[in-house]
């Protein structure tokens, strides 16, 4: 019989697992890796069929959201062939984070195949800053990608921008607006110290939620959301427009006492928490116990104590965690 719940030490119910796809991305984003990258070799990295278990198997622990990641989960083969079989394993909420680049080709087979809501990042709309953030991405291929999101009915397409200031905070009213005429929820996140970058001093660079909602405050009111996203944003609606604000505040608005999440890396890591090194191994249950789905489950019920409180990531641009988002996955 499956566990009714996943619950860690402090009570907490984990039911949502985030699950990267893969480490590669068509994106050098300034914030996210390095511009010379090393990707893992293939033999590391998760099969989809290995992926697809881990999905069903957390669904049989409770799990009832699946957000898939990456580095740019759209730059694995047969990705919409994952997304169908995991679209049909009843999960109440089914999604993916992207950057957009690929969803011009994409956002309709993704539909059909089941996924239900997209996350897509546009940190700027200017085309040269887009460029430079980015440093290989073109601006107007992902704008294709939000309109190509919009025509295929998703549930829910949210747009995310990491707010770095120097670099983008300038443009938080014209994104507000952007988001407001093709009626997206927008949430601004504060960027994280995960991995070494040499662009810019992420302690000078840090551009806090407090920030970015005076500026949003200088155009629109903002009136705190009463709904639950079951994430990390703290949302807010404008009373002229349907589209929702989020702010994602790991430095400045601690979010763990409701943290209701785990990752698994593209190599099988069970990460416990995004701003540190607890971590399980489930490549090697997954390869060692092939047909044994009940060592996985007590794997990972296990895992759940090691789960911590909180995270502490500094504000002082100091880096904590040496891997890249890429290899954290989302």
């Amino acid at each position: 019989m499956p566990q009714a719940k996943l619950t860690d030490r402090f009570g907490r119910t984990i039911d949502y697992v985030r699950l990267s796809v893969t480490d590669r991305c068509d994106f050098r984003c300034v914030y996210c890796m390095a511009e010379d990258m090393t990707f893992l070799p293939r033999q590391q990295v998760l099969t989809l069929e290995e992926i697809a278990r881990l999905a069903q198997t957390f669904i049989s622990l409770g799990t009832e959201k699946i957000r898939l990641t990456g580095g740019e989960p759209l730059v694995r083969n047969d990705i919409v062939d994952l997304v169908r079989e995991i679209g049909t394993m009843g999960l109440r909420d089914f999604a993916m984070t992207t950057n957009g680049n690929q969803l011009a080709r994409l956002a309709q087979p993704l539909r059909q195949a089941g996924l239900k809501r997209l996350n897509i990042s546009l940190d700027s709309l200017d085309r040269e800053r887009f460029h430079a953030i980015t440093r290989t991405g073109q601006l107007e291929q992902v704008l294709d990608g939000i309109d190509a999101a919009r025509e295929a009915g998703f549930d829910g397409i949210k747009l995310n921008v990491v707010v770095m200031k120097g670099r983008n905070e300038d443009e938080v009213p014209a994104l507000i607006e952007f988001a407001r005429r093709k009626r997206l929820d927008i949430s601004f996140i504060e960027e994280m110290p995960l991995g070494h970058i040499t662009e810019h001093h992420r302690g000078e660079s840090l551009f806090t939620s407090d920030q970015v909602r005076n500026l949003i405050r200088q155009h629109h009111e903002l009136v705190p959301a009463m709904a639950d996203s079951g994430g990390p944003a703290r949302y807010y609606r404008m009373p002229d427009s349907p589209v929702r604000v989020g702010f994602i505040s790991p430095h400045s608005h601690n979010f763990c006492a409701t943290c209701n999440r785990v990752r698994v890396t593209v190599e099988g890591r069970l990460l416990l928490c995004l701003g540190n090194e607890h971590s399980v191994d489930l490549r090697r249950v997954l390869r060692g116990y092939p047909e044994n789905d009940s060592r996985l489950r007590q794997t990972i019920i296990q895992a759940m104590d090691l789960k911590p409180e909180r995270h502490h990531f500094s504000t002082q641009g100091d880096v904590q965690i040496l891997r890249f988002m890429n290899m954290t996955g989302g």
